[in-house]
Order: C-alpha cells, then sequence, then structure tokens
C-alpha cells in the first residue's frame, strides 16, 4: 500500500466513524435559530447522498495535505445549508445567509453557471484560493479572495454540512457550513 493510499484509507475510516447523536427535525422552509444548529450531530454519514459525500471527501482531502483532521458530516449543518440552498433557487443570488458579524457558523457559498456544476468542482474553486494565501504573513493576496480556503483547512474546524440546488436560472448554487467557524482574524488556519 502506497503511503497516499494509505492516507485515503485513514481518512475514509475516520470520516466514516464519528460518534452518533440524535438530532431534532428542522423545517425547511423556517431558517433555523442558532441554538438547533448548534445541536449539532456528528453522525455517520450512512444515508448520505453521493453528493454529501463528494463535499466531504474532497474538503477532507485538502485538509489531509495540511495534516489536518478530517471534518465529519453534520445534518444539522446539512439542513441548514439545505434551508438556505432553498432560499436561493428562486434568484441564485451569490450572498451569504447571514451578517458576518451575527453568526457563529463558517459558511461557504459558490455559483456556477449551467446545471453541471459539482460539489467537488466548488471545492476546487474554494481549495484553489490557496495561491493567493500568505501563511508567513497570515493574508490574502492584495486584491484576490482566500477565505473559502482558509476555512477548509481551518485547525479547529470539526464540523461540515452542505447543499446544492439548480436554481430557477438553471445556474447551481452551493453552500457549505462549517463548525467551528474559522476565519478568526489574527489566528493562522493550520
Amino acid at each position: 500500500m502506497t503511503p497516499s493510499s494509505l492516507l485515503l484509507s485513514i481518512l475514509l475510516l475516520t470520516s466514516l466513524t464519528l460518534s452518533i447523536s440524535s438530532t431534532p427535525t428542522l423545517p425547511l422552509n423556517k431558517k433555523p435559530d442558532n441554538e438547533t444548529v448548534y445541536k449539532t450531530s456528528k453522525q455517520l454519514c450512512i444515508g448520505c447522498t453521493y453528493e454529501s459525500l463528494q463535499f466531504l471527501f474532497s474538503q477532507n482531502m485538502v485538509r489531509a495535505a495540511k495534516w489536518e483532521l478530517p471534518l465529519g458530516w453534520d445534518f444539522q449543518l446539512q439542513r441548514y445549508a439545505q434551508w438556505w440552498a432553498g432560499q436561493r433557487k428562486g434568484d441564485c443570488e451569490l450572498m451569504h445567509s447571514f451578517p458576518e458579524d451575527d453568526f457563529k457558523l463558517g459558511e461557504n457559498i459558490y455559483w456556477g453557471s449551467g446545471s453541471s456544476w459539482t460539489p467537488v468542482d466548488a471545492v476546487n474553486m474554494w481549495a484553489g484560493e490557496e495561491k493567493y494565501y500568505s501563511y508567513e504573513s497570515n493574508t490574502c493576496v492584495s486584491g484576490q479572495q482566500c477565505g473559502h480556503y482558509t476555512q477548509i483547512v481551518w485547525k479547529t474546524t470539526r464540523s461540515v454540512g452542505c447543499a446544492r440546488v439548480v436554481c430557477d436560472t438553471g445556474d447551481v448554487f452551493m453552500t457549505c457550513n462549517y463548525d467551528p467557524v474559522g476565519n478568526v482574524i489574527g489566528e493562522r488556519p493550520y
């Protein structure tokens, strides 16, 4: 077994063997409050869709490159992401679900023209921002974004839940939420 296949095997096993806890059911047409969303569930990804697994494993591969622990799939975060994606279905507007200073989850969002964009495409775009991140200065290159990348690799983040929707326009909107939140000013991601 090669070192990279061993790493992938460990990553898969770790992702799938997180502890199980029960979670309340949330209606998809109502925004969950902070208290409900914080009752996160690091559940086995049994019953996850292929799409969910694409979001999870592609982000965990990015984390593995920085020797960070893999994220667990969180069904409460997924429900929140599904709620927000549902809100964007009508217009596909690239906007966050909350003001930056009003909520305690990390969030990455993505828009793609046409309906063929996949979770791997979104994660690759976010991860591609690594080239704009300077670890030495802990900043993004002037005029560029790198916060999507740093959220994925954030050292204390443990859970993720994501959703993808084809909008009425025929384009794609995707969102992932992270707990605990990353991108703390003055701290390095790893």
